[in-house]
């Protein structure tokens, strides 16, 4: 789909593509993808590598082109990977600026609303660039909170039992966690490039350009911290399997020489030799009694050395 967008109090719909200052595509349809390679004559070297999901946030300019590649976050229905990351492609010459995204996401609609909201003008291309790099920031801080609730749940489930529905669920989070850090790391790398930008030095607002810059540490850090603490987490619950596997093979191991014991005693006297009790009526009683004496003395001394 494609939206027109043109400054008036904010972003809003504009019915005259001339009259735009921002083309959004989201999931373009072949119709919408032959307007942006054929009329609006876009490279489209760029529009194939914004089409790769795994594209790397970048500058790049061609033919008076320029292709600025940032990564944007998205909830997915995908339950193995509740949350991920796609690339949003920021193209733009002197007269044109179009965003293209082949992710259905909830970024752009709101930032569309937000400017209507505090009534945010676009000055130009590089302004319109910061602020939707400020808004994705914001939208990574938005749902980190949504993966420390995950987090939270999943350990309070692990507190009442070990299983493993728990810690793959954990486990997802954990994936979740790495795409963030990862496209953090190459937006905060986009950032530096662009505010060090010869040719715009002097044109980007200031203001807007620490903002980015805080929202953008402010993001990092907290993935790191939610990654380090998630890493911690499962660490510690793979030690206490492992202790609990233990206790119960320790379990295992006494009952099982416990039950040895009347096996050995009955081993002993049943071989076909004299043992002074095949002649004997209470042979067999004496056995059995011996037997559980020996046994019951085995799960006392057990018990006392903790091993039951």
């Amino acid at each position: 789909m494609i939206t027109f967008y043109k400054n008036d109090s904010g972003l809003i719909p504009a019915q005259n593509p001339n009259e735009s200052c921002w083309i959004n595509a989201v999931s373009p349809t072949r119709e919408e993808i032959r307007y942006l390679l054929e009329d609006l004559k876009i490279p489209e070297a760029f529009y194939n590598d914004i089409e790769d999901i795994d594209e790397r946030p970048r500058l790049e300019t061609e033919n008076g082109w320029n292709l600025i590649i940032l990564r944007i976050p998205f909830k997915s229905n995908d339950e193995k990977l509740p949350f991920s990351t796609a690339p949003l492609g920021l193209i733009f010459n002197d007269d044109v600026f179009v965003s293209l995204c082949f992710q259905p996401n909830d970024m752009l609609e709101d930032f569309v609303l937000y400017t209507q909201r505090k009534k945010i003008a676009i000055t130009s291309h590089y302004d319109l660039v910061l602020k939707l790099l400020l808004s994705s920031s914001v939208w990574y801080q938005k749902y980190l909170k949504h993966i420390n609730q995950r987090i939270k749940l999943a350990e309070s489930n692990l507190e009442k039992s070990i299983k493993n529905e728990e810690l793959q669920a954990l486990l997802q989070i954990e994936k979740c966690l790495v795409f963030f850090i990862t496209s953090l790391k190459g937006n905060d790398i986009l950032f530096h490039r662009i505010k060090n930008l010869k040719n715009q030095k002097t044109t980007l607002n200031p203001d807007l350009v620490e903002d980015v810059e805080i929202e953008l540490r402010q993001a990092e850090e907290t993935t790191n911290v939610y990654s380090n603490i998630l890493t911690g987490m499962m660490d510690a619950y793979a030690s206490v399997i492992s202790n609990n596997l233990n206790v119960i093979m320790k379990r295992l191991t006494s009952i099982s020489i416990i039950l040895m014991i009347p096996t050995l005693v009955a081993s002993l006297y049943g071989m076909n030799v004299p043992n002074n009790l095949q002649a004997s009526p209470l042979g067999f009683w004496i056995i059995l009694l011996m037997s559980l004496f020996i046994s019951i003395l085995g799960v006392f001394i057990f018990k006392k050395r903790n091993l039951f």
